[in-house]
This record gives structure tokens, C-alpha cells and sequence, in this order.
């Protein structure tokens, strides 16, 4: 599976109408790929957000889809610098099964 990790900052006076912008954006791409998205700002920088798309099975079709959502909704124009994208391939190891007897104690 595919993963995507896209940071960027934006600008403090913005920073209301870049998130209702973002939020949006990415509710019309989860319509059209079926990947939802995650929103996230830095705990000690606000200004610098970062969006997640895990899992996305067909990679050039969901970069495709992408582009195309933060042109319709002109991301560029609240942010402060490019947005960086970071892909990352991998599956997650399945969780084990816990019992009681292999609980840590407490």
C-alpha cells in the first residue's frame, strides 16, 4: 500500500479559511478516490500542517485526483511556501491476539 504524507505552513492570518478550505478539499477527493484524509498541525507550530492519506491502492489515480482537488479549491493561494509530499510504501503488521496471561501486570 501506498501512504502519503503532504506538510506545508500557512500563514497565521489565513489559517481559518485555509483549514475550511482544506477540510473540503479533502472531502470532495475521499468522494472521488475513496481515500479520506487526515488533518494534523503541529503541536508546538501551528502554522505548519500536515495532511495523511494511508492506504491508497492505486497511486497514480490518487496523485491524479489529488492535484486536481487542490487546484479546484486554490490551496496554493493560503499557504506560505510549497507543499511537500512524501510518499511511503508498506503494510502494517498485523496486531497480535492479547489473553490475560500475556498482559503486562498493572
Amino acid at each position: 500500500m501506498n501512504h502519503y504524507y503532504i506538510y506545508y505552513r500557512v500563514s497565521a492570518n489565513t489559517a481559518d479559511e485555509a483549514e475550511t478550505l482544506v477540510r473540503s478539499m479533502q472531502a470532495r477527493l475521499a468522494c472521488r478516490s475513496g481515500i479520506g484524509g487526515k488533518l494534523l498541525k503541529k503541536r508546538d507550530n501551528p502554522g505548519l500542517w500536515m495532511e495523511i492519506y494511508e492506504n491508497v491502492g492505486e497511486a497514480k489515480r490518487f496523485e491524479r485526483l489529488l492535484v486536481q482537488a487542490v487546484d479546484e479549491f486554490d490551496l496554493d493561494m493560503f499557504l506560505d511556501g510549497p507543499r511537500h509530499i512524501e510518499r511511503f510504501v508498506g503494510d502494517y503488521a498485523p496486531m497480535a491476539a492479547c489473553d490475560r496471561d500475556s498482559a503486562p501486570p498493572g
